[in-house]
């Protein structure tokens, strides 16, 4: 089973402010619940419906630490569709009117709640494989991820898939505020990490550090990586482009469906001429629209904004409506300037313009089954749903070619008889006038061929089905490979270990050789000691001996010189006969002194050793 996160700052049918909500909520019940636990974490703003939070289950509490201060998050759990929603509580940073407010407010609120979704994993006791991002909302969680989670074994191995829905909106703010709010060092705040134009990017942190980007199409995918579509971030986008993918949204084809749909006054039953001409002329009634079979009406639903080309309407919005036949309806808020403008038209042009300046899914659907054409004429348009929901409810698209726009709306070819809608390419009001006209006049003058267009708007399948298999297989690359990096990691650490026993067996192996070494030179050491003590001892005794001879034969010879001396003295005083008076007496004297002289040689000699003779007898010296 492999287990994915997703982190969104809102999700149907809890929140929804745009495109992003359909996405975070419908797209989880698309994988298959065999192989994938698929579960959501969004914030739970008090906006939100009472009927909603009132089946919120508390299931724990935590302590969410975000660089000096400690916040609460309380984590609540609702099964919605088979699907398990998080949601994280602190009522000082969601407690607003509307989940979004302005962005000194917003940067520490989303900062919060992306390392509140971070903490509470462990508490909650769900473990993702994947945690999927999305929009700024969510860009500090693989930031915080890799920066204070990664060192816990919890979160080691976890990857992070980061999708932007609209490249325009990155949440940027001062960077000494955010660091204040998130603690991270100043490492993370450099022009290849969170940095951007001297502001903290927090879009920008979630596309560096996370291991995989998308979009939500092919063609915006493309996009961002130009000057022009790139909003100051191109050359990080080209730099991401080994590991970024386009992948188009889907439609929730069960809630989005004309064949049941109670919202609309007639279901679609396979007669599309039927059940478009009662839808229209109920919309027509309903709306303050004159009620003609023959008009052209054009519908329109959107954020009221230059993006999505109000200033291209606003320029040939006279134009357009200089042909009776023409009708328009408007479902939206936004700048105030288009707002008033649409006012304006709906009393310039009464029954023909219905300017509806709120939001209401129930128009909005009623719009989608009703009209003949739908209008999106964005300036840059990353996806888009609502070409896909007109596509589905029988109502010819007319868009700009850019983003998803282009990727799921196939131009009509009057000569080959194909196509799904009409579309224009360069940015400009008049082009698109001319794409209007060209539409209506098909539908006008050639009924039949916009009945073909039609069924093949509706014959499309823009279900999550495939989409949700193309983020599968990201899914699976990331587990694979994470797993690929468990195992070398698992392999370095068996040998590590196998490289460490090995040393500490042959460190044994040493010591034991070095002891045995050691003893063998102890004992070698002692027997040499004790054979030089005994030569030493015999040596000394040799001494000793050799001494006490040479001390005994001198003895000897000096006794026995004395003897001799003595014997030859003796000898010679009795051969000498005396002398009288001082003649007799001289005589005497000179054997005494010859028998002195005699007695000092023979002392001399006695120490000399003496020499044998051929004969084997002694000589003296």
């Amino acid at each position: 089973m492999k287990h994915i996160l997703f982190a969104s700052s809102e999700a149907v049918p809890f929140i929804k402010t745009g495109g992003l909500a359909d996405v975070a909520g419908s797209l989880p019940g698309y994988f298959p619940k065999s192989d994938y636990d698929v579960r959501v974490v969004i914030p739970k703003y008090l906006c939100m419906d009472e009927s909603v939070s009132g089946r919120l289950e508390l299931v724990a509490e935590c302590q969410v630490q975000l660089n000096w201060r400690t916040q609460y998050a309380g984590i609540y759990q609702l099964e919605e569709n088979g699907i398990t929603y998080y949601f994280i509580d602190n009522e000082y940073y969601f407690a607003g009117p509307a989940p979004y407010g302005q962005i000194y407010q917003d940067a520490e609120k989303f900062a919060y709640f992306s390392k509140a979704v971070l903490t509470a994993l462990p508490v909650i006791g769900f473990r993702p494989d994947v945690i999927h991002c999305h929009d700024w909302q969510t860009g500090l969680i693989p930031v915080f991820l890799e920066a204070q989670f990664r060192g816990d074994d919890f979160y080691r191995h976890i990857r992070t898939v980061y999708t932007i829905h609209n490249l325009k909106f990155q949440g940027r703010w001062y960077i000494d505020a955010i660091r204040d709010v998130t603690g991270l060092p100043a490492d993370y705040f450099t022009m290849d990490t969170l940095e951007s134009y001297g502001q903290a990017n927090l879009l920008k942190g979630g596309v560096v550090f996370s291991d995989y980007v998308t979009t939500v199409s092919e063609s915006y995918a493309k996009e961002i990586q130009t000057m022009e579509g790139g909003e100051g971030l191109d050359g990080l986008m080209r730099m991401k482009s080994y590991r970024l993918a386009g992948i188009l949204n889907g439609l929730d084809y069960d809630r989005w469906d004309p064949s049941t749909d109670p919202k609309i006054a007639q279901k679609f039953t396979g007669d599309i001429t039927a059940y478009k001409k009662a839808n229209k002329a109920d919309l027509q009634e309903s709306y303050g629209l004159t009620v003609r079979e023959d008009a052209f009406l054009i519908g329109m639903v959107s954020r009221l904004t230059d993006q999505k080309g109000f200033d291209l309407v606003d320029y040939i919005l006279d134009e357009i409506l200089y042909d009776e036949r023409m009708q328009i309806i408007v479902l939206g808020t936004g700048e105030e300037r288009y707002e008033n403008m649409f006012r304006y038209y709906a009393g310039k042009y009464p029954g023909r313009v219905s300017a509806n300046i709120c939001y209401s899914d129930e128009t909005a659907q009623k719009i989608y089954a009703s009209c003949d054409a739908f209008l999106m004429p964005s300036q840059f348009e990353p996806c888009g749903l609502s070409q896909l929901m007109s596509l589905r409810y029988g109502t010819v698209p007319m868009v700009r070619e850019t983003g998803g726009l282009k990727d799921t709306v196939e131009p009509y070819n009057e000569f080959e008889h194909t196509g799904t809608g009409f579309s224009f390419h360069n940015y400009n009001a008049h082009e698109m006038l001319y794409m209007i006209r060209y539409a209506h006049k098909i539908y006008e003058l050639y009924p039949e061929e916009w009945l073909d267009i039609i069924r093949r708007g509706m014959a499309m399948d823009f279900s999550w089905k495939a989409s949700s298999e193309k983020y599968a297989e990201i899914y699976d690359m990331l587990i694979a490979d994470e797993e690929k990096r468990k195992s070398e990691e698992e392999r370095r650490r068996e040998e590590a270990e196998r490289q460490e026993q090995k040393r500490r067996e042959e460190e044994l192996l040493m010591r034991m050789r070095l002891e045995k070494q050691l003893e063998r030179e102890e004992e070698e050491r002692k027997r040499r000691e004790e054979e030089a003590a005994k030569k030493k001892a015999a040596a000394a005794a040799k001494r000793k001996a050799t001494i006490a001879a040479k001390k005994k034969a001198k003895e000897e010879a000096e006794k026995k010189a004395a003897q001799e001396a003595a014997k030859q003295t003796a000898e010679t005083a009795a051969k000498t006969v005396p002398e009288p008076d001082k003649k007799a007496a001289e005589p005497e004297k000179k054997p005494a002194r010859a028998a002195e002289k005699k007695t000092e040689t023979v002392k001399q000699t006695a120490g000399k050793p003496e020499k044998k003779t051929a004969s084997g007898g002694k000589t003296k010296k």
